[in-house]
């Protein structure tokens, strides 16, 4: 049998892949993290599935559950919130299976960035305004950062900065990125996109943090700094999208 690690996506039932709830259907247990996703998407898994919510359990009592119904030849669906690809503990996960022999693969998921980006209706990326977004958080009572990617560091690339498990700390990191992107840069606060609950806050550098507090912002909020963000932003036109770009000519099939 094999453990699924499943992106449930931003939170929204109807933003799973076709894949994800194929599997989530078929997986007679489901391990979720209550803590970010819509109750409604667990309504993709078939009736009697075993529900396991995993917000109050440590990864040695996730991985227990996970090998548990390995041994006894039960499929898992382990949802991750957004993609499994950032911020899921996915790597130590896969290293305790593995060490045990229990199989498992990965279906990917729509990343929380990109479900605020559309909240937001803004492209991430600019011509000639940005052509990178940094996906990164920052050390509260978490992890410690690696050495070398201080929030400094990105900032004075100009990206777009998208910020995770960061909101309690949007005062002090306003305050650090003013001196790069100037105290009018844009900044959104997009949370629990994509689910009923979504609210979305706008400023500068200068007052979202304001706006933050008096929303009481705890937790599932994404942060986006950047020139990106400017409304009605005027910018130059993609290459791509040139007229004066030569293009090879187009074959069509002709009849003979």
């Amino acid at each position: 049998m094999t453990v699924h690690f499943i992106g449930a996506g931003p939170g929204a039932a109807d933003l799973l892949t076709v894949r994800a709830v194929s599997l989530l259907r078929d997986s007679p247990v489901c391990l979720y993290a209550g803590t970010y996703l819509d109750p409604e998407v667990l309504a993709h898994c078939a009736p009697g599935t075993e529900l396991i919510d995993t917000q109050r359990l440590d990864l040695d009592e996730i991985t227990d559950h996970l090998v548990r119904a390995h041994r006894a030849g039960r499929d898992v669906a382990r949802l991750c919130s957004g993609d499994p690809s950032i911020y899921s503990a996915l790597t130590e996960q896969v290293r305790r299976l593995d060490a045990v022999g229990v199989p498992w693969d990965i279906t990917p998921g729509v990343p929380a960035y990109a479900a605020a980006a559309a909240a937001l209706g803004t492209e991430l990326t600019v011509p000639e305004v940005v052509q990178s977004v940094v996906l990164t958080r920052t050390r509260a009572r978490s992890t410690a950062m690696p050495e070398g990617e201080a929030l400094a560091a990105f900032a004075a690339t100009g990206a777009t900065l998208v910020l995770h498990l960061a909101i309690t700390r949007v005062r002090v990191l306003a305050k650090e990125l003013i001196d790069e992107y100037g105290p009018d840069c844009p900044v959104a606060v997009v949370y629990r996109a994509s689910q009923p609950e979504q609210l979305i806050l706008r400023g500068t550098l200068t007052d979202i943090a304001d706006r933050v507090e008096a929303a009481d912002l705890r937790q599932a909020a994404v942060i986006l700094v950047g020139r990106a963000l400017t409304p009605a932003i005027d910018c130059a036109q993609s290459h791509l999208y040139d007229p004066a770009r030569l293009r090879a000519p187009v074959e069509t099939d002709r009849l003979v």
